[in-house]
């Protein structure tokens, strides 16, 4: 093979970069990590980078794919995905195109020509499409000079969303008459994820870039004890002005909830797979055109949904791993404005779950891996440590260790309780039980119970039987499960957990350390209420009736272009423009997501508006011919 080409210095730097962005994109500079990865690409290198979902990984590989001599191939998972950057990057005035079994024979092969004919700067493909013969044949005759993978992770049978067909990547690369520089993205990967990823693509001497996953916009919360379906019904009650994601684990939640939110006048739509393929692209195209607020669905929908004004993301359920859940999580607040991001957990998510994982045909191996990652979810639901920290702590980031002062672990105020004599009595029990049985066995024999199994294996008969009478045995199992969550306790992998001592456990029994536990709130207020702070937390210098007139002008726009309203500006920008208030073109020119071609294109009817406001409509327009 041979080698790649060489960049060219005098045109392959970060200052040129920084003016692409600025014209193409309308920011004057790269975020956290972006210019890293840049960087990297531009001087030749393999690239992992590892961004949380709204960090702007796009970015990261379109920048260098203008820059750079020939075609950027991009491996993208969805149909839905790749129509959606290309209608951003088309909008901003870059060549792009997608390749999917949505266009006819004949729309593929023009594309195809276009590429030849080096009219494009991007082509996205799915991974299946390179283990067709004719287009690696095809793409054999293009100057590709990058190959970007974007989800990466799918590669990983240890990943949450593995995907046969990203195993070809590799095969497709080496095929090609020149090695092209492969980058590779992902929002969410532990360690053994990210050794895969190197391996199975074969990235070569990769520069590996891991930018922090705890983004400060988002507020994460774990709320237990909530009765579900009243909360959602306020919160969507609550904030009718905003776009949310709600996710339910089965078919029927999803049914169910968005039929109560329709009941109650609340513009709500829903996806699953249970849905023909036009019902979920028409559900899916109105909660991206803003005309329904708030879509209840399965996991099934979101990924590479790049809708930028997403303010809360609900889970009604428990997900089956942390890596879908900070994903999903994650496409709350892409925008960078504030957003929430709340999990309402129950005992019976871990049993739902639990049944999924049986009715997925998987080897003992993955299986097993499975049921690791669910205890490790419910470890998260239960813990009283920072949310922020459990979370970069479980996908090994290093961070400070200190509170983030935002999530619900954080800003709970109950009363913190001793509970060391009650962990003494499980732990003692569970001792006396050979540490051969679940929590609910634990619990039964705790609260002395009759039950059948109970007396069956003479339990009664303990020193412990009995010991927490007066607590029921769901308030017990909370309890193990705190202890669980804290590294006192741990399970067993597989359907049926058993509960065993850790060392840190004799410690509390040799009374050397105390457990402490915050006691339930002692009223209850509604969503609305104990979320209002969410709804307060934009600049107080932003005038929400001038942001949602700009908003109107924005809805016309995209209406008539055919395209998502944050494909034209995103909220973030319209908020900006409302504390600025621009009066020419440079001022517009100088918020943050108002790039030149896009200025050209739609900034002329905000221009207008804020000089209506102002008196001073007259003003001519020397520089830029508006469409």
């Amino acid at each position: 093979m041979l080698n790649r080409e060489q960049s060219h210095p005098e045109s392959m730097n970060i200052n040129k970069a920084r003016e692409y962005l600025q014209k193409y994109y309308g920011y004057p500079d790269f975020r956290e990590g972006q210019k890293k990865i840049v960087e990297s690409l531009l001087e030749g290198c393999d690239t992992l980078g590892i961004m949380p979902t709204g960090g702007g990984k796009s970015i990261c590989y379109q920048i260098p794919a203008l820059m750079r001599p020939g075609m950027t191939l991009v491996i993208s998972p969805l149909i839905s995905l790749m129509k959606d950057q290309v209608d951003a990057l088309t909008t901003a005035g870059v060549s792009a195109a997608y390749i999917n079994s949505t266009l006819s024979g004949k729309e593929v092969n023009e594309r195809i020509r276009q590429a030849k004919r080096g009219e494009l700067k991007l082509l996205y493909v799915a991974p299946e499409r390179l283990e067709l013969d004719w287009f690696r044949d095809e793409m054999a005759e293009l100057q590709i000079s990058c190959v970007a993978v974007d989800e990466a992770h799918c590669v990983s049978q240890w990943g949450h969303d593995f995907r046969t067909s990203y195993l070809s990547v590799a095969p497709f690369v080496k095929g090609l008459p020149v090695r092209p520089i492969l980058a590779a993205f992902t929002a969410t990967a532990t360690p053994e994820v990210m050794e895969d990823m190197q391996r199975l693509l074969r990235l070569e001497e990769p520069q590996v870039f891991v930018t922090g996953l705890g983004r400060d916009n988002l507020e994460m919360s774990v709320l237990r004890g909530e009765n579900k379906r009243e909360y959602v019904l306020d919160y969507a009650a609550s904030n009718t002005h905003q776009s949310g994601i709600i996710y339910a684990a089965t078919r029927k939640e999803v049914d169910d909830l968005c039929q109560r939110l329709q009941q109650q006048g609340l513009s709500a739509g829903r996806y699953h797979a249970g849905m023909s393929d036009a019902e979920r692209a028409s559900s899916q195209e109105a909660f991206l055109y803003d005309d329904i607020r708030v879509i209840v669905a399965t996991n099934a929908f979101g990924m590479g949904i790049d809708k930028s004004n997403v303010r809360y993301v609900i889970h009604y359920n428990m997900p089956k791993n942390m890596e879908s859940y900070v994903q999903e999580a994650g496409r709350a607040g892409r925008d960078g404005e504030p957003s929430q991001c709340i999990l309402l957990f129950s005992a019976q998510d871990i049993m739902t779950q639990k049944f999924l994982i049986e009715q997925n045909p998987q080897d003992s191996e993955r299986k097993h891996n499975e049921y690791r990652k669910l205890q490790q979810m419910i470890d998260y639901c239960y813990t009283t440590r920072c949310l922020r920290s459990a979370m970069l702590d479980y996908f090994g980031e290093a961070h400070e260790d200190k509170p983030c002062s935002t999530c619900s672990s954080c800003t709970d105020d109950r009363e913190l309780i001793d509970i060391t004599v009650d962990a003494q009595k499980i732990f003692s029990c569970i001792h006396r039980m050979r540490e051969r049985f679940g929590v609910s066995m634990v619990a039964s024999v705790l609260k002395g119970s009759r039950a059948k199994k109970v007396l069956e294996y003479g339990f009664d008969r303990l020193p412990t039987y009995g010991v927490m009478s007066s607590r029921t045995e769901k308030e017990i199992s909370e309890t193990i499960n705190v202890l669980i969550s804290e590294g006192l306790l741990a399970l067993s992998e597989g359907q049926y957990p058993v509960v065993k001592l850790q060392s840190a456990a004799a410690e509390v029994l040799r009374g050397q350390r105390e457990v402490m536990q915050r006691v339930p709130r002692p009223t209850k207020t509604s969503a609305g209420q104990r979320r209002s702070s969410s709804r307060d937390s934009s600049p107080s210098a932003v005038n929400e009736t001038v942001f949602e007139q700009l908003r109107l002008i924005r809805r016309e726009l995209a209406s008539r272009e055919h395209v998502p309203s944050y494909i034209i500006f995103n909220d973030a920008t319209l908020r900006e423009m409302s504390v600025v208030c621009p009066q020419s073109e440079d001022e517009m020119l100088k918020v943050k997501g108002v790039g030149e071609v896009k200025f050209r294109k739609y900034g002329k009817p905000f221009l207008d508006f804020f000089l209506n406001q102002s008196g001073n409509s007259d003003t001519e327009y020397d520089h830029y011919q508006y469409e």
